[in-house]
């Protein structure tokens, strides 16, 4: 669009070339050329206060983070770069800091121990490890059991300073260093380059690294253009989960902003009234503690949008949902990290379709198999598996992505999760491969069986439980001895939840495998899972 004088318009500035590729830094750039002083992103809680960040300071940061990316430590298009830190807002510019110079961002969870961190780091074949304080004293370690020769340090608490002096590592902390000359850019960098790698377990207990490229993260976030109100996001994830970066993508569309506090129903509602949100999005165990607290006490009247996901959300939470929240609207999401959003339950289908994750979203197809295992295909789908040729040729069925989950769909095409066809559970949003869980359990003294199944939970998804058959004549472990012997060798939400002790477990005839189902149905119509 041209004005009189000739003069392009695009994106709050003129003159500039049209950038016609789907690439992920751009949304800031742009929203920092048309509204600088908007707030583009938040971290904290009422408590201890909240850090902010404007769009033009969020893209000024990400530039001079950049340089010293390219020009100090050399990386560059292509190059993996992995983030261990916790949720802070120092994490953000360093996300649209790689997108600049087309890195590929690959955050590990913060709650892993270094063992965990290590063996995962090791998949990624990275350049350059970046840590906050917290993670600074096992960064070596990590580091060198991933083949890395290089790491730095995030400025997320007064300790930094000296940690950079004491360790002699590069310091990360965007206040201090200088403006480049110009806005990085990657002229080679493509939107269908790889953007991230989220890592997910796998069946087989081995994570695996999911892929997803700058033009799937884009349309991923996508919110339309024809939207009254920026969209103004509290987030519960941690800045290492593939939601709370979508999230963040979907709120800069709309140039909002994106609010990260934590998951206590204090803290969201603290954060909804203090940021004047408009969006919520909570996990069904959050959800639950949201509408069993004190709502009344908080001026919530700009929430118009109430989220949920990963799974069906029992009937009694979303009419409570709909008695605390009377004047907003409802959504549940059914996907993953490999797909994005699959299907969605629209407000006006919440109490109609109990039960249901609704029809596909926008621009994608479901069907079910021969078997009734879930297929989606979309232009959100992962590019693939990083370096697993295999994992990826197994989760495919002719270009559509294997969910692994079975369902089934009624007379209107409305879609119901019947059951797994994978051995993954799902347990407050987070994903736990059982052989995983079961490999730290084989030493643990006088067992002679033990396995990790998943107790249907309307809060957890899952409540892990560990069914455990004693060496006979021995007295059977407690949970919480159980759950002593995983500390410092499992994340915390990794670690049974539940035990069960039994006489034998059932297993197949032919392969001797563990029947899971049958055990679980066992376990629970004899009631012997016990905390």
């Amino acid at each position: 669009m041209s004005s009189g004088s000739g003069k392009e318009v695009r994106g709050g500035q003129a003159g500039r070339p049209a950038e016609q590729r789907l690439l992920i830094d751009s949304i800031i750039r742009r929203a920092a050329e048309a509204t600088p002083e908007a707030p583009a992103a938040c971290v904290g809680t009422r408590e201890n206060g909240y850090s902010t960040l404007s769009y033009a300071e969020l893209e000024r940061d990400a530039n001079r983070i950049a340089a010293v990316l390219r020009d100090r430590l050399g990386i560059s298009l292509g190059d993996r770069v992995l983030g261990w830190a916790d949720t802070s807002i120092e994490v953000l510019p360093l996300f649209v800091a790689l997108a600049k110079i087309g890195a590929v961002f690959a955050p590990l969870n913060a709650r892993l121990g270094s063992a965990e961190a290590a063996q995962i780091a090791q998949l990624a074949q990275a350049k350059l490890l970046i840590v906050d304080s917290p993670r600074a004293a096992d960064a070596p370690t990590v580091a060198a059991s991933a083949g890395i020769s290089e790491w730095a340090l995030l400025p997320v608490d007064a300790e930094g300073g000296a940690l950079e002096a004491s360790l002699n590592r590069v310091f990360l902390d965007a206040s201090q260093l200088p403006d480049p000359p110009d806005t990085i850019q990657e002229p080679a960098l493509k939107e269908t380059d790889p953007h991230v790698i989220f890592f997910t377990s796998g069946s087989t207990g081995r994570p695996k690294g999911v892929v997803l490229s700058h033009r799937a993260n884009w349309l991923r976030g996508f919110q339309g253009v024809f939207r009254d109100d920026p969209e103004r996001t509290v987030c519960m994830f941690p800045l290492f989960h593939m939601a709370a970066f979508t999230l963040a993508i979907a709120a800069w569309q709309t140039r909002g902003e994106i609010t990260y506090t934590e998951s206590s129903a204090e803290a969201l509602l603290a954060a909804c009234e203090d940021r004047k949100a408009n969006r919520l999005y909570g996990l069904p165990l959050v959800w639950k503690r949201i509408v069993e607290a004190d709502i009344d006490a908080y001026d919530l009247s700009t929430l118009s949008q109430l989220d949920s996901g990963t799974s069906a959300t029992p009937i009694e939470l979303l009419e409570a949902m709909r008695e605390r929240f009377p004047g907003a609207k409802i959504r549940i999401y059914y996907g993953s990290t490999e797909v994005g959003s699959a299907t969605a339950l629209a407000n006006t289908d919440i109490l109609r379709k109990p039960g249901s994750v609704g029809i596909p979203s926008n621009n994608v197809d479901v069907r079910l198999a021969e078997d009734g295992e879930i297929l989606v295909r979309s232009p959100y789908l992962m590019d693939g598996y990083f370096d697993d040729i295999e994992a990826t040729k197994a989760a495919s069925l002719d270009g559509w992505f294997r969910m692994g989950d079975m369902g089934t769909l009624d007379d209107e095409g409305y879609m119901s999760i019947v059951g797994r066809k994978k051995e993954i559970l799902r347990t407050g949003g987070e994903s736990v491969s059982p052989s995983e869980v079961e490999a730290v359990l084989r030493d643990f003294p006088d067992l002679s069986e033990a396995t990790i199944v998943g107790l249907p939970d309307p809060e957890w998804g899952d409540v892990l439980c560990a069914a455990i058959v004693p060496v006979e004549g021995t007295q059977p472990p407690t949970l919480k001895a159980i759950r002593e012997h995983c500390e410092g060798r499992l994340a915390g939400f990794k670690k049974p939840r539940r035990i069960a002790i039994l006489e034998r477990l059932p297993r197949t005839a032919a392969t001797s495998q563990v029947q899971r189902t049958l055990l679980v149905e066992e376990i629970l119509t004899r009631g012997l899972a016990t905390e």
